[in-house]
Parts: structure tokens; C-alpha cells; sequence
């Protein structure tokens, strides 16, 4: 097929736009924070990282401070590497820093624009949390979602029994049980759920596309409009697979709920308090479908890691595993399993959970935010339009805040001794940015926006899965032609970092454990 546009063209034209900017945006003597060296015209095309970028970005952090700067055809990029800089930007000037970026591969070309972690300022985003709020917003709202977390997470124990060897396949299945049955009142079949497969699918595409760097359409968004067929734009096929199957990971549920409603026969969940008695607009369904596919979405891929940490954690320290399990012994016994109303008097369980967050942290560059505004801040010139990164994973690794950071130590979130605990990593893991759905928000308004909607969830969840498996597992390495196989964190690459599948022995601690976990496990 005949075209006009060439790659001689496309490059022209971004070098252009790049001239342009740098000619007529400056307009103050201002420096931009310190950062590498950029070429003339491309800027810092060549220095963007794609593969564990957190990790450069520690070594520019390193280098240049707390904050950096890097420059891709014309699209400024700050880089933090420090909690305290982090805070009073994303925190402290939440009206200026709190926006999402418009990601052209991610969110335009393949669909997730509509979900609540790519939502810009704007009434839906009030909406969206609004809904979420209610439902997931607080420890009080999730009480009533704790025996289906039970109930699902001692399933989990049944099939983890069975088949040690598909763990990470088992935690899927769980988290997805949980979040289907809040989200749409739909329980999951046992084997190749439909549900669950497709937001397998959707979140590992979307982990791929999301990556910074990754695709040259999110540093040159004008080659969005350039066809499929053209040469080199293998990019747009990804993107057109992504959003089909995103669509109908948000749309085959949600179409679930109404004809369950419509024949008398739903489940009260999330979506069916939202549709009962109401007779929607295309924009109010269009709220309420993306608002439960951002619930069921939103938690499903980094609980997953999460817990998968969890177990690669308990793998390689036998002695934090010992230690939990005797807490738990010793509050909750040889006759039940335990449960959510154990919870305060497990202080170092609670210790261990806190530090399988921080050790393997799920999402290590956290959400881009957008710069709403000129801003100066120490002394550095931050445009508007910036991309701000927080690099989440030096945070959390920060051997300055934390001791011997690539230990997994529970015990420094244990006050002893006269000797405080180390931060509290969720104040880092769950995102920085209040994101204020009005300009200037009331005190009322910023309190119920501290924090991610799913944070409780998937602290919950976290939890639960913690000590009920370490109440009846014994997990420890695995040894193959005699010799003891000893797993690493080797997080991948992607948007939502996961450990590399490893290997690890998984069985029942005592013929009392194996009794707890053959029991039935109904709602």
C-alpha cells in the first residue's frame, strides 16, 4: 500500500518538535535538576533503561542526588530516589504532581486509559473512588469481605497440598477467587476459569506495554496515527491484541452481574449494589463497569507477587519462618486455623508481612505522575508536562533507612529494646500523591485519599495468606541429585515485578496441620 510517510519523515518531524520546545518552553534561567548528559536533538533517548530500570536509577540517584533529570524528545523525566523529596513533591504539592500521564501505548492504544490508576483529574476519577471508597475504602468496609478471604485462602492450603509444584498458578486462582467474588459475586470454577484466565492475560500484557521505555510511541505519540501495516510499527499489533482482551476482561463479568440480576439469581457484590434499582446513563455504566474492573484488576497482579514473595521469602530463612510459626502456635493453637480476628495478637507475623512488602517491592518504579504546572522546587526547574518517577525500589532499599537492606529481617519493624522500627513500608510501597479530585481539596476529602483504594484489600489478603499457610506449612528448599537448591529475588522486569519462578518444598507441618487443611471449607 502506497504512503507518504517515511521513517526519514517521522524523525524529522520529532526532531523538529523537539527544536521548537527547546526554543519557546524555557522561558527562565532556572537549571533543571542534575542528570546524564543527553545528545543533541534526541536528547537522552539512549540512556533510558529498559531492562530492572529501577537499578539505574539508583545509580543516577547515586550520582545526582535525590532528584534527576533526563530529557527524550522534549518529554522531561524526573527521577526521585528519596522518600523525603518524593513526599514533598507528590505529597506535600499533590495539586501540582498528583496527575497521571496520557501513556500512548498503555493507556490510549491499548485501553487502560479507562481504569482508575490512569484516571486524570476529572469527575470520573471522583466517581471511581467514590464507589471504591465504600466498598474497599477502610478496615471497617472490608470486615464484611473477611470469611470469603478465609474461605478461599484455606482452598488455597487444599490445592497447594495436592500440587506443591503449581504455586504461583494456585495464588492466581485464590486472588482471583476473592476479588471475582467481591467485585461481581461470581465464584471461580476450580480449574481454567474463564474470569480469571482473561485477567491473567490482561495484566501480563499490560505489564509488558507499561514498561518505561519500552515503546517508541510513549516518547513520540504521533506514531500512534501511523498504520499497522507500515514498517516497524509491530507495536500496533500488540496494542490492538492488549485492548481486545482488556475489554473483555472489564465486559464479560460485568455482562455476568446483569443477566445473574436479570434473571433474579446475582450474588450482592460490588457491581450489583451499584446497578440494583437504577436506571443508568451510558456514562454512569460506564463508570460502574471500569469502576469494578479497576477493583478486580487493580489488586489481582500484585497480591499475586506479593504472596509469591512470600514463599520465596520462606524458602531461603528457615529461622523467620520458625519464629512466625511459634507465634502462631502459641496464639492460635493445634485445633483451627487461624483467622482475621487473630491478627492483633501476631505482632511478629504483622512484622513479617511489612517486610515481604518491602523486600521484593511489586511495582519498583511506582506510577508516573504528571506535573499539572511550572514548579521550583530545591532550587530545580520542573516543567509542566514532566513525568515524575519515584523509584519505589531504592526507597524501600535505601541503606540508609534501611539496615542491610537485601536481608529479609522482619525484626526491624519490631520497636525493642529502646530501638525504634525501621519506616513503615506501605507509607512507600502503596504510591506516593494523595490525588485530590478537586483542586483544592477540604480536609475531609484529602484524609479519604491518602492511600490506594485496594491498600486494605491487599493487605488483607497478604495477611491471611501468611498465616494460614505458615500455621499448617513447612516450606523449605528443595535438594535435586543431592544437592540443596538455594532460590534468589530476581525480579522481572515488567510494570508489576514478580520473583523468577523458583522451587521449593511445601508440606503439611504435622498430621494435626494436615487434618485443619483437609477439613471443608465453605462459605
Amino acid at each position: 500500500m502506497p504512503t507518504d510517510v517515511t521513517w526519514l519523515d517521522i524523525c524529522l518531524a520529532g526532531a523538529a518538535v523537539y527544536l521548537v520546545k527547546q526554543v519557546f518552553t524555557k522561558k527562565n534561567n532556572v537549571p533543571y535538576p542534575p542528570g546524564p548528559p543527553g545528545w543533541p536533538l534526541v536528547g537522552n533517548v539512549l540512556d533510558m533503561p529498559r531492562i530492572k530500570p529501577w537499578l539505574t536509577f539508583a545509580e543516577w540517584g547515586k550520582k545526582y542526588g535525590g532528584i534527576s533529570h533526563i530529557e527524550l524528545l522534549g518529554q522531561h523525566i524526573i527521577v526521585l530516589n528519596s522518600v523525603k523529596i518524593t513526599m514533598a513533591m507528590l505529597d506535600g504539592k499533590s495539586s501540582v504532581y498528583s496527575d497521571r500521564p496520557i501513556l500512548p501505548m498503555g493507556g490510549e492504544l491499548c485501553g487502560w486509559k479507562h481504569a482508575l490508576g490512569f484516571l486524570p483529574y476529572g469527575d470520573r476519577l471522583r466517581l471511581y473512588r467514590k464507589n471504591l471508597h465504600r466498598v474497599i475504602g477502610s478496615h471497617a468496609a472490608l470486615n464484611i469481605y473477611h470469611p470469603i478471604e478465609e474461605v478461599e485462602t484455606h482452598r488455597f492450603l487444599k490445592r497447594v497440598l495436592a500440587n506443591p509444584d503449581q504455586l504461583q498458578a494456585h495464588i492466581r486462582h485464590t486472588t482471583g477467587a476473592v476479588l471475582l467474588q467481591i467485585s461481581y459475586g461470581y465464584e471461580v470454577k476450580e480449574n481454567d476459569d474463564p474470569f480469571v484466565d482473561l485477567a491473567e492475560r490482561a495484566l501480563d500484557q499490560l505489564s509488558r506495554v507499561s514498561v518505561a521505555g519500552a515503546f517508541f510511541v510513549d516518547i513520540m505519540p504521533s506514531l500512534a496515527k501511523v498504520p499497522e501495516w507500515f514498517p516497524g510499527i509491530g507495536f500496533k499489533r500488540k496494542a490492538r491484541e492488549s485492548l481486545e482482551t482488556l475489554e473483555k476482561m472489564a465486559g464479560a463479568p460485568y455482562g455476568f452481574v446483569k443477566d445473574q440480576m436479570a434473571a433474579g439469581i446475582a450474588q450482592r457484590s460490588f457491581t450489583s449494589d451499584l446497578l440494583e434499582g437504577r436506571a443508568l446513563s451510558a456514562e454512569e455504566e460506564h463508570i460502574v463497569k471500569w469502576s469494578a474492573a479497576s477493583l478486580y484488576s487493580g489488586g489481582a497482579d500484585t497480591t499475586v507477587s506479593t504472596i509469591y514473595t512470600l514463599f520465596l521469602a520462606m524458602t531461603i530463612s528457615p529461622d523467620v519462618q520458625k519464629k512466625a510459626q511459634a507465634e502462631i502456635d502459641a496464639v492460635v493453637g493445634p485445633d483451627r486455623l487461624p483467622s482475621f480476628a487473630d491478627r492483633d495478637s501476631l505482632p511478629y507475623t504483622e512484622a513479617l508481612v511489612k517486610e515481604v512488602l518491602r523486600w521484593n517491592a511489586v511495582v519498583p518504579n511506582g506510577g508516573p505522575h504528571r506535573v499539572t504546572e511550572d514548579d521550583i522546587h530545591d532550587g530545580y526547574y520542573i516543567p509542566k508536562g514532566s513525568l515524575v518517577i519515584p523509584n519505589v525500589w531504592f526507597m524501600l532499599h535505601d541503606p540508609r533507612t534501611y539496615a542491610n537492606p537485601s536481608q529479609f529481617n522482619p525484626e526491624r519493624f519490631l520497636a525493642r529494646d529502646g530501638k525504634e522500627s525501621e519506616t513503615e513500608p506501605s507509607t512507600i510501597c502503596f504510591g506516593f500523591g494523595r490525588r485530590p479530585t478537586q483542586r483544592a481539596p477540604t480536609k475531609k476529602t484529602v484524609l479519604t485519599l491518602l492511600s490506594f483504594p485496594g491498600l486494605h484489600l491487599a493487605d488483607a489478603s497478604v495477611w491471611i495468606s501468611t498465616v494460614m499457610s505458615l500455621a499448617v506449612f513447612d516450606i523449605s528448599k528443595i535438594v535435586e541429585n543431592g544437592v540443596e537448591i538455594t532460590p534468589e529475588l530476581d525480579p522481572s522486569s515488567s510494570m508489576i515485578s514478580h520473583p523468577k519462578p523458583f522451587k521449593c518444598s511445601i508440606k503439611a507441618r504435622s498430621a494435626q496441620a494436615l487434618e485443619l487443611i483437609q477439613q471443608d471449607a465453605n462459605y
